[in-house]
């Protein structure tokens, strides 16, 4: 898997070179064209470990732009909140059971809570299986921890697995 993520970052790389603009948007549009060309190669050579490359970055990208768009979402929800003089915060703690296996895992979901504004992580039980989350705007736990299962952490295991 490394191997084809190196393969690409190169035909990125090479596709920079090629048309002598260095920024950002360029390296993205190379990476995706490399990932084409390396896909389109290899499609018919590929064992079940290479094959989980050209599965698992369309996953990276989609969780990227899940979470970039729930923190956007949360920050409108906070400011509206600040600037607006109506009070529509209700803070709970949620005891959220959670799916993931590695400290890691868990590690990396707690920061990305923490990274959502109006959403924290409390603590994490000792046997590692209950996270508390503190959340600002929390009308229903049930609906927040069925969102939490099927948003964050799904996509969190897709990525990490």
């Amino acid at each position: 898997m490394i191997k084809y993520f190196l393969l690409n970052i190169l035909l990125s790389l090479v596709w920079i070179a090629l048309s002598g603009q260095l920024n950002y948007a360029n390296f993205l549009f190379g990476f995706f064209l490399g990932f084409a060309i390396l896909w389109l190669l290899t499609r018919n050579t590929r064992s079940n470990i290479e094959k989980r490359y050209f599965y698992k970055v369309p996953r990276i990208f989609s969780f990227f732009f899940f979470f970039l768009y729930e923190m956007l979402k949360a920050n409108i929800e906070v400011t509206r909140e600040i600037i607006l003089p109506k009070f529509k915060m209700k803070p709970g703690i949620v005891e959220y059971k959670h799916d993931l296996k590695s400290d890691f895992e868990i590690t990396m979901f707690s920061n990305f809570i923490a990274l959502t504004p109006g959403t924290m992580v409390l603590r994490v039980s000792p046997d590692k299986k209950i996270v508390y989350i503190h959340a600002l705007y929390l009308q229903d736990q049930e609906r927040f921890k069925e969102r939490m299962k099927n948003g964050l952490e799904r996509r969190l295991i897709e990525v990490m697995r």
